[in-house]
């Protein structure tokens, strides 16, 4: 029998089975190793786990844009962590950092918008795979300044004898700066003062407070300069008296009108002078107010009429408000004629009642004005056949003037055949 040919690289002396079998016992055992130090590798190999994280993360203010500042409150988050077993539950508090997206927000809307929370961690083996909660609503506003005056707001009330004069503030405005919507709502900034036991003038560095209308402070806004200088003057109260402010009017108004309320701003004031001067004063005089031929309402600064050795503690013009309306009234108008339109050619109207008394009401000058041509009461009988109708009685009259009264406010109307 022939024996089988082997390709060129074998040797002729190859033989499988007894390569095969050679030194079978260390193969064997080699084997066994190979297998077990596997097994030893793939055992010991960290397990992965999904962990939640003992404790919640702050989450931490990002940077904004130029010109625009962020608002709300950020709070904290619950994270949890996918890793090694052995790492990722291990993971502490300052392996965390969460913060704010800011990308998709848009300054120019008022209303809070939802940002995302990022978080990230210092072990790149620890994923965040669930943030709760996965945005926060916030607002992103422009940073905008405007400039106030500056008021003086007393704690309490200076020492008995003495009252306090007029503030005065170094400066008188301030800037503030601050989120657009805050800055808005600021209605009045304040200079805080309290006055000492003694009578001594009030001179203090202090901080403005800004105020919202209702009187709530609004936090968050920035002044320029941040204190500004009070000074108030404490004086004896021994030579003031406050008392009412009454108007002098000359002249009448104009025809057809007349003054129905005078206000004076202020309705009162406080004066200074001799205790003997002061003792005889019960009032103080405006400047006559000139209302000769006047015919709207308007408001006049007029200086105050002060005796001699007394004057205004806070000198000021008085404002006389004058409000003017026209006198009403009414006229009758007894004999009023009716007449019928939209007879048919072929017919005739007749009517039980020929006249109406109208009694119209208006200002005098309209009233005045109006002439019994101006004045019409008409029965309309279109597409009415013979017959007998109740009908109302249109009236017109002139513009400016109204209707008070119509009687009769209807007639009978009755159509034949001519």
């Amino acid at each position: 029998m022939r024996a089988p040919a082997y390709p060129a690289f074998i040797p002729r002396r190859f033989r499988p089975r007894r390569t095969l079998l050679r030194d079978f016992p260390l193969k064997a055992a080699a084997a066994i190793v190979a297998v077990v130090l596997w097994a030893v590798v793939v055992q010991s190999a960290p397990r992965e786990v999904t962990v939640a994280f003992d404790g919640r993360v702050p989450v931490e203010r990002p940077d904004v844009p130029s010109g625009q500042v962020l608002r709300g409150q950020l709070g904290d988050v619950a994270v949890r962590l996918r890793g090694p077993q052995g790492v990722a539950d291990r993971v502490a508090l300052a392996d965390l950092k969460a913060t704010l997206d800011l990308s998709g927000l848009d300054p120019a809307r008022p209303e809070p918008q939802e940002a995302p929370v990022r978080v990230a961690t210092t072990d790149a083996r620890v994923k965040v795979v669930e943030v709760v909660p996965p945005a926060i609503a916030v607002r992103l506003e422009r940073v905008t300044s405007r400039r106030a005056a500056v008021q003086a707001r007393l704690g309490n009330e200076p020492a008995k004898g003495t009252v306090a004069g007029d503030a005065t503030f170094v400066p008188a405005e301030v800037t503030l700066t601050g989120p657009e919507s805050l800055v808005a709502s600021v209605a009045a900034v304040y200079a805080d003062v309290r006055f000492g036991d003694t009578a001594v003038d009030v001179i203090q560095s202090v901080q403005p407070t800004a105020v919202e209308a209702s009187g709530q402070v609004v936090s968050g806004v920035a002044f320029d300069p941040p204190a500004i200088q009070v000074s108030i003057p404490v004086l004896p109260s021994a030579t003031t008296r406050t008392v009412p402010v009454l108007w002098t009017l000359r002249g009448t108004a104009a025809n057809g009108f007349w003054i129905s309320r005078v206000v004076t701003d202020p309705v009162a004031v406080t004066l200074q002078g001799a205790a003997a001067a002061l003792a005889s004063l019960d009032h103080v005089a405006t400047a006559e107010v000139d209302i000769s031929g006047i015919s709207s309402s308007r408001s006049v600064p007029v200086p105050l009429v002060l005796p001699e050795g007394v004057a205004a503690l806070r000198p000021q013009d008085a404002v006389v408000s004058l409000t003017v309306v026209p006198l009403t009234g009414s006229r009758p108008f007894p004999l009023v004629a009716i007449q019928v339109t939209g007879t048919g050619a072929a017919l005739s109207a007749d009517l039980d009642q020929r006249t109406i008394e109208l009694l119209l009401t208006g200002t005098v000058g309209a009233l005045a004005g109006v002439n019994a041509e101006q004045v019409t009461a008409t029965v309309d009988a279109s597409g009415k056949g013979p017959g007998t109708y109740s009908v109302d009685v249109v009236v017109r009259v002139p513009q400016g003037s109204s209707i008070q009264s119509v009687q009769p406010a209807r007639v009978t109307l009755t159509i034949k055949p001519k």
